[in-house]
């Protein structure tokens, strides 16, 4: 049966992804509206509209890793769910003041481990997922700078002009691709969450995840998308090097790659990390001095961060509850 506190849970968990796309899907489009590509509102709107019908390339399987490959299945509860969120919400909005992202992952083992201990975190995933968080802005780094240097050779005796009017049509598809990417990786976190407390209460008799939770997961983020992150758009596309229409190609490119094979694979990475990732390898094709590393150094000790600050705060509010249940 769902109860009223189920429905409350479910909800802050759909304002989780509300935010998730406020603060982090913006920069699937940060490229395309630094480049001037797209306008933002016309940027955000069609990131929207591929966050959505995400779940329609995509199946499941990061979800199923984060509600059911983080922490063992037999100590996840509505109380558990509750602090992972309520640890993930509050880093994210700490986050986004700092232009960065990603919490829920810490959310879950902060109140796994408080009710169950060390005993309750399931490792083979657990250190694939972090191991992740690290490699994933590696890997899009040096996507990124191998795109564009092969664009480099193959263009460097056009004009600049032709080049970046031929690849301000391609931004629009690679732009495209990233929203598509992040709407299937991003919301299936949410939907893992979701469909691992149904379990738990009894109104799901195993791990599939319902047509319903899907749909507005999508929705949420999507919603969240036409709502802003215009801070991150700006850390993002303007402050950590110069972006013109080949670089922002090769960005969402890179960046789109490592996302859609993450979500095949079923391990959940962060949309920032990748983006980042990939804007610093571009950059760096135009010299080291291109990029603007103090900004990067912030954002990179902001992702170090991520995972101990939230499982503290999911740790505070386990604690927080318990008395009370």
């Amino acid at each position: 049966m769902i109860t009223p506190l189920i429905v409350g849970i479910i909800a802050i968990a759909y304002f989780f992804d509300f935010f998730n796309g406020f603060h982090d899907a913006a920069n699937s489009i940060s490229t395309v509206v630094s480049t001037r590509v797209l306008a933002p509102f016309a940027a955000v709107s069609l990131a929207a509209l591929f966050n959505f019908v995400a779940f329609l390339v995509f199946g499941v399987a990061v979800a199923k890793t984060i509600g059911a490959g983080l922490i063992k299945p037999g100590v996840v509860d509505q109380n558990v769910v509750l602090a992972a969120l309520v640890g993930a919400i509050i880093w994210d909005i700490i986050t986004w003041l700092l232009g960065s992202s990603h919490a829920l992952i810490g959310g879950l083992v902060g109140a796994g481990v408080t009710k169950a201990g060390l005993g309750a975190l399931l490792f083979s995933s657990l250190n694939v997922t972090v191991t992740f968080m690290v490699v994933s802005p590696l890997i899009g780094f040096a996507v990124a700078f191998a795109i564009m240097a092969a664009m480099i050779r193959l263009f460097f005796r056009k004009s600049a002009h032709g080049v970046n009017r031929y690849f301000r049509r391609l931004q629009l598809v690679s732009s495209s691709l990233v929203s598509l990417s992040h709407g299937t990786n991003d919301a299936q976190k949410t939907m893992g969450v979701v469909t691992a407390l149904l379990v738990s209460t009894g109104n799901l008799s195993s791990f599939v995840v319902p047509l319903w939770v899907v749909l507005m997961a999508h929705s949420a983020i999507a919603l969240g998308t036409l709502f802003g992150g215009w801070r991150i758009v700006k850390t993002l596309g303007f402050k950590l090097t110069k972006m013109d229409p080949v670089h922002g190609f090769s960005v969402e490119t890179s960046a789109a790659s490592v996302i859609i094979g993450s979500s095949l694979l079923g391990i959940p990475v962060s949309t920032t990390h990748c983006v980042s990732g990939s804007v610093l390898g571009s950059g760096a094709t135009l010299g080291v001095s291109a990029v603007k590393w103090g900004v990067a150094r912030r954002i990179v000790w902001a992702w170090l961060l991520t995972i101990p600050a939230s499982a503290i705060i999911a740790w505070l509010t386990y604690t927080v509850i318990m008395p009370f249940v």
